[in-house]
């Protein structure tokens, strides 16, 4: 069957509802083994199983005061199969799960185990279920064993643990697993593979039939992915398990799931068999087929003189792991390069190098042509600003009022201080009170804590310490309008823009495609820590930076 007959218009959600997909209304119980998709190993005994129970997800939906994150999205989980909820960031994957988990009360809709209705307020509620979630970071404690971690993620504890009889009975739990992790060993001192088998075993020792497993390879190599979810998937083919995958891999979706359900900014874009569907289609319904031309007016730049330049550039993980892999790179004067990617394939890392705050392993960077080790008086030499994500904790000290925060940059230089130490309170809360003006900072004064300012006008705090100095040559903004409002994001955009009329030199990091593609001169796009695809951005082609993006 042709990608053309797979559109997200043939794959909506009025032709593929959760009542098209779901299975014969056979209870639970009474369904066989022939019933179960490649469950051989239980036709050979000829008895039946207690297939997991179903779960329906029916018109859920959810909002936040006037902002709606999950509009009527609805799913069928059927009994001893995966299914992948595909999506980018911010399309509403969380929020689904956790008003399956109780986290969030949702707006409207509702939770159906084996045709039942259930009212789920807690994970509590969600385990007495049989639901149980693997999250995206691990929940155990570094200084206990792993037997102490499975005791202790149980929801009801005997007053006083028998650990004799305890080990035992883990002894042989672990013997039947499909991971075998050393109960001894402290979880601290695990590899990252070991501790999200772990977080998996948890919810295995807990009984949970249905696993909804978070992003669940996020930070494992692609080996250890596989021979986890493929751990998992006998368990599923077995009828033990069903699983529930949330991912942004395509390769994961046709390697290991039956179904999948794909939303876009909080809306259900297609759904269908896994079998059924190709990689194309399922980038066009993830992304979308429309996109708006960026309204922002750009200068033409004649000249391309390099700003930044990086060379073979690789760095770490926290945890050791290979994060950043042979990175090339020229930023130009007077453009702006867009990288695009699903969180944790190195983003973060990278602006960490380019910061100062993380050390590469191996590799060069250049700043106008000089060695460049984003020391603060290099920065200041080069004329190096930053955006960085997370303002208030990686660019702002919360305690310090708005004035010293932005003064940051320059209190140790005249006209703010004499001698590189005296001072000059009047001359920083000049310059303040003018930045504020300037840059419309919402703040009841200069000597308010810049914590108490809203996410929107801390940014524009940042914003106007890392833009005023005209003389910018490079600024490095990641996902610089993450929980802004529509007034504040069209205010960066526009920042941004007229610095890069101005000259600047700007790498933009953003998970949002839609802000990379109004932004940008050029896109890049990294993946596990590699730059997959590169494009002007006027010959971008958004299926393939779908398909980049997700790892295929």
């Amino acid at each position: 069957m042709s990608s053309d007959n797979l559109s997200s218009d043939n794959l909506s959600s009025d032709n593929l509802s959760s009542d098209n997909l779901s299975m014969d209304p056979t209870p639970v119980s009474q369904v066989s083994s022939q019933d179960v998709p490649g469950s051989s190993a239980l036709q050979s005994s000829g008895t039946s199983v207690a297939l997991p129970p179903q779960l329906d997800v029916v018109d859920m939906t959810k909002r936040f005061g006037h902002f709606t994150a999950l509009e009527q999205v609805s799913l069928t989980l059927k009994p001893g199969t995966i299914h992948a909820l595909l999506g980018e960031n911010g399309a509403g994957k969380s929020t689904l799960v956790k008003c399956v988990m109780g986290f969030y009360k949702p707006t409207g809709g509702q939770v159906l185990i084996d045709q039942q209705p259930q009212v789920i307020r807690s994970p509590k509620d969600a385990h007495a279920c049989g639901i149980g979630m693997v999250y995206q970071h691990f929940t155990s404690v570094p200084a206990m064993t792993v037997a102490e971690n499975l005791v202790l993620s149980r929801y009801n504890q005997p007053p006083v643990i028998n650990w004799k009889r305890e080990y035992g009975e883990l002894q042989a739990f672990m013997a039947r697993s499909p991971f075998h992790v050393d109960l001894d060993t402290p979880v601290a001192q695990l590899a990252a593979g070991q501790k999200q088998k772990l977080e998996i075993l948890k919810q295995l020792y807990l009984e949970s039939r249905i696993l909804v497993l978070d992003e669940p390879t996020s930070v494992l190599t692609p080996d250890e992915a596989d021979e986890v979810l493929g751990l998992l998937r006998q368990d599923v083919l077995q009828g033990q398990l069903s699983v529930l995958l949330i991912t942004h891999k395509f390769r994961e979706v046709n390697a290991f799931a039956d179904e999948v359900t794909i939303l876009r900014k909080g809306q259900l874009a297609g759904q269908g068999a896994v079998a059924a569907l190709s990689v194309n289609a399922m980038a066009e319904m993830m992304l979308g087929q429309e996109r708006q031309s960026s309204s922002l007016a750009k200068t033409v730049v004649k000249e391309r003189t390099p700003v930044l330049q990086v060379t073979d550039l690789h760095a770490n993980h926290d945890n050791g792991l290979l994060a950043l892999q042979g990175l090339d790179l020229t930023v130009h004067r007077g453009e702006i390069v867009g990288i695009a990617g699903v969180s944790g394939n190195g983003q973060r890392e990278f602006v960490e190098v380019l910061a100062g705050q993380r050390s590469p392993t191996s590799g060069t960077l250049t700043v106008n042509g000089d060695p460049y080790t984003a020391t603060r008086e290099e920065m200041f030499r080069h004329q190096v600003y930053a955006l960085p994500e997370e303002p208030l904790r990686n660019a702002c000290v919360p305690a310090m009022t708005v004035a010293e925060n932005m003064a940051l940059r320059t209190f140790d230089r005249p006209p703010q201080a004499q001698w590189g130490w005296l001072l000059i309170l009047k001359a920083i809360r000049e310059m303040a009170q003018g930045l504020v003006q300037a840059f419309s900072v919402k703040t009841p004064s200069t000597e308010t804590p810049i914590s108490s300012l809203s996410g929107g006008n801390v940014q524009r705090t940042v914003l106007a310490r890392e833009l005023s100095s005209k003389a910018v040559k490079l600024l490095i903004a990641a996902n610089p309008c993450v929980g802004l409002d529509f007034a504040a994001v069209d205010f960066i955009h526009k920042a941004i823009v007229d610095a890069r009329n101005r000259g600047v030199a700007v790498l933009l990091v953003s998970e949002d495609l839609d802000e990379l593609l109004a932004l940008s001169d050029r896109i890049i796009v990294i993946s596990d820590g590699q730059f997959t695809y590169e494009s002007e951005i006027a010959h971008a082609d958004l299926r393939t930076i779908g398909q980049r993006m997700a790892g295929h």
